[in-house]
């Protein structure tokens, strides 16, 4: 972890919880972050659309901000059941991911579609943390570096910048399994995808998050890697210990 780089550590709680659930974990963490003595790192929950307004109330005034899980490439129209990004910034989001691999397998977006996504959450002025990662088919037949390469180039819109954009790699096989690559593995992935980000973004510059069960026992092997700007966070974002022992490692 270069600590030029502020860390980021993003919980993306998926489809999960209740409004009641997401406040009382939103105020939980908010009043962690206020106590004093925070990890050195910025803080990020991406809640159920549903609970966002909540959230976003519930950690007011505290060092952690909110995100959606997904966004609409369209700024409105007749797209039931979506949402729109400044509709996520209206609603307070600073954040949204876009290309997870669950929407990438789930959805059948492609790199355009999500390229797509992440210029409209850079028109309404959020972040956009774009999503790549191979299979295990892919790894096993050697091609996990290229792929991740093929993805980088199209799910990145242009005029992204190492300010409108976080990239997050997650190996595909790693999300909910308890697996994880190497070390070795993940720093020479992320060394790979700092090399081959659009020349629009400073790559020194870039945060490059790791995504695939981070739990608090591997995560300070995990982020002392010097291209690991932090983490995505799954199911061990749903717990409030475990989330802050995250954070806790990048001291």
């Amino acid at each position: 972890m270069d600590h030029a780089r502020r860390p980021l550590i993003a919980g993306n709680w998926k489809m999960n919880g209740l409004a009641a659930d997401a406040e009382a974990r939103g105020r939980d963490l908010a009043g962690r972050t206020r106590a004093g003595d925070a990890p050195p790192c910025d803080w990020l929950v991406c809640p159920p659309a549903t609970a966002i307004p909540v959230v976003v109330a519930a950690v007011a005034g505290a060092p952690v901000a909110v995100g959606g899980q997904d966004c609409h490439a369209a700024a409105s129209g007749a797209h039931t059941g979506d949402i729109a990004a400044r509709m996520l910034a209206d609603a307070g989001c600073g954040y949204v991911i876009v290309g997870h691999s669950e929407r990438r397998a789930d959805h059948g977006e492609d790199d355009a579609a999500i390229a797509a996504k992440a210029a409209a959450a850079h028109a309404a002025g959020l972040v956009a943390i774009v999503c790549v990662g191979e299979t295990e088919a892919e790894r096993d037949a050697g091609r996990a570096h290229a792929v991740v390469a093929r993805q980088i180039a199209g799910s990145i819109p242009a005029g992204a910048t190492a300010a409108n954009t976080v990239v997050a790699y997650e190996p595909v096989w790693a999300i909910g399994t308890g697996r994880t690559p190497t070390v070795d593995d993940v720093q020479a992935m992320h060394a790979h995808i700092r090399g081959c980000v659009p020349p629009s973004i400073d790559a020194a510059a870039l945060r490059i998050l790791y995504g695939g069960s981070v739990k608090p026992g591997n995560a300070a092997a995990l982020l002392r890697l010097p291209d690991v700007d932090g983490a995505l966070v799954g199911g061990a974002s749903l717990v409030v210990d475990d989330f802050w022992a995250i954070g806790e490692a990048t001291r």
